[in-house]
Parts: C-alpha cells; sequence; structure tokens
C-alpha cells in the first residue's frame, strides 16, 4: 500500500525533535506539497528545516512560537495557505509531562501547564485550521495522544489525564466537524524519545519487556501510522483513537 499525501500541505506542532520530526519527515516522503513544522526554539527548529531541505527541498518552513498562543496558531495555518496553497493537515503533536506525582501531591501549576498544552492547545490550533482553511476545503487532523489515556497509571496522573480529555476532544471534532474534516488520534506507548526518557532511560530493557512486542517504540511508528490517518487511505476513518503501543492496550491488557 503507497500512502501518499501528493499535493497536501499543513502543520506539525511540537516538531523540532522525537515524534513531531519523524511525522514531519514521513510528510514529506508522503509527497506532501510542504509542511510548516512548529516549536518554541527557533534555535531547535531551524536546523531541521534546512536539513529536511537539503532533502526534499523547498517544502518546509518554520513557524516559532508558543503552542498555546492562538495567534501563533492562526499565523502557522496562514503561512501553509500563502506557502504552499493549502492547510489540508494538522498534527496536534506538542505535548508537556512536567507533573509527576500522585494528584493530590502534584504541583497544580505544572498541573495546570500540562493540561493546557494537552489538551486546550489542541483545540486552538484544530479551530485555526478549520477557520483557516478547513471549513470551506476539508482537510485531516491527527493527534498525538498516550496508552495513559485509556486506563490510569502511576505517578503521571495529570499527563494521563490530559491524554484522556485529547481522546475525547478527537471524538467530539470528528462528530462536529464531520463530513469535511476527519479527526483521530494516536495512543501511544513508551516511545524512545527525550520526552520520555523518564519512562524508559533507567531500565531499557525492562521498559522493552513490558510490551507484548518486546521492544520500545520509536518515532517512526507514530509517524507512520499518522500520515495513514491523514491520507485518503483512511478516507472512512474518524473519532478512532489508535493504539501504537507495542501490543500493550490489546494483548497485554495491563497499562498500569
Amino acid at each position: 500500500m503507497d500512502v501518499r499525501l501528493d499535493g497536501r500541505a499543513g502543520v506539525v506542532t511540537g516538531a523540532s525533535r522525537g515524534i513531531g520530526e519523524a511525522i514531519a519527515r514521513e510528510i514529506l516522503v508522503a509527497g506532501a506539497a510542504g509542511v510548516v513544522l512548529t516549536g518554541r526554539r527557533p534555535e531547535t527548529l531551524q536546523p531541521l528545516v534546512d536539513d529536511l531541505e537539503a532533502e526534499f527541498g523547498p517544502r518546509v518552513v518554520a513557524e516559532p512560537g508558543n503552542v498555546r498562543d492562538a495567534d501563533h496558531a492562526a499565523v502557522a495555518v496562514a503561512t501553509a495557505v500563502r506557502t504552499f496553497g493549502s492547510c489540508d493537515l494538522l498534527v496536534n503533536n506538542a505535548g508537556t509531562n512536567p507533573s509527576a506525582g500522585p494528584l493530590t501531591a502534584v504541583d497544580m501549576d505544572a498541573v495546570d501547564a500540562t493540561w493546557d498544552v494537552n489538551q486546550r492547545a489542541p483545540l486552538v490550533w484544530a479551530r485555526a485550521a478549520w477557520h483557516g482553511w478547513m471549513a470551506e476545503h476539508g482537510g485531516a487532523i491527527v493527534s498525538i495522544g498516550s496508552v495513559g489515556g485509556l486506563a490510569p497509571g502511576p505517578m503521571i496522573g495529570a499527563y494521563n489525564v490530559s491524554k484522556a480529555a485529547l481522546h475525547h476532544l478527537t471524538r467530539q471534532l470528528a462528530l462536529e466537524l464531520a463530513p469535511r474534516v476527519r479527526v483521530n488520534a494516536i495512543a501511544a506507548a513508551v516511545v524512545r524519545t527525550r520526552l520520555s526518557e523518564s519512562l524508559w532511560a533507567a531500565d531499557p530493557a525492562g521498559a522493552a519487556a513490558a510490551h507484548p512486542l518486546g521492544r520500545l517504540g520509536e518515532p517512526i511508528d507514530v509517524a507512520r501510522a499518522a500520515v495513514f490517518l491523514l491520507s485518503e487511505h483512511a478516507s472512512w476513518v474518524s473519532g478512532v483513537i489508535l493504539p501504537v503501543d507495542g501490543g500493550l492496550s490489546g494483548a497485554g491488557g495491563v497499562l498500569g
């Protein structure tokens, strides 16, 4: 199955490294007309743009900013439309987890930040994409959720709650934006990224063994699923939370 995104363009949030970087790269591999990459720090975003331009040509633009900022979201969508002619694709990848600990003890400012980035910001970006292009022309949105949003687990409760909310936001938007826009999410397990280091770096072999398929996820695993959900191969798929988790939520059955 040759999954293609020819002629389409869009935005990936939190794209400077890890899963976001992998998704941006796979979108370009799939033939997209272009992609706008967002992230907080221009100094980390621009080197990736330079690298991708060397490989794929002038189909990449950096738009640094804070993912929580609605004006930034509107600018990024407008940049995609102005530069590449459309904003058919949106990937809500940016996420944070500064609030480890039980919910009864974790710092509430950290909880607010976690929920703001992980569940409110994807709505901000969906609204920007809808008003900036998709309401009239259609499109596809994919958000990066977590198996922690499917079932509770220890020590990252605020993060898990934020991802559960993101999953339900996905279903709600899928209902409200149909039939023009498809909205799906990916429930990822432990993927080998800097954000998730606290879950695997101390014992990579043990973390891998906790997954029925016997290994940690890699960013490319999530990226390929995201590109499928963005493509016409998923044209009758919306409101789905797709586990990409090494069998954890299916064959494993236990998430905590």
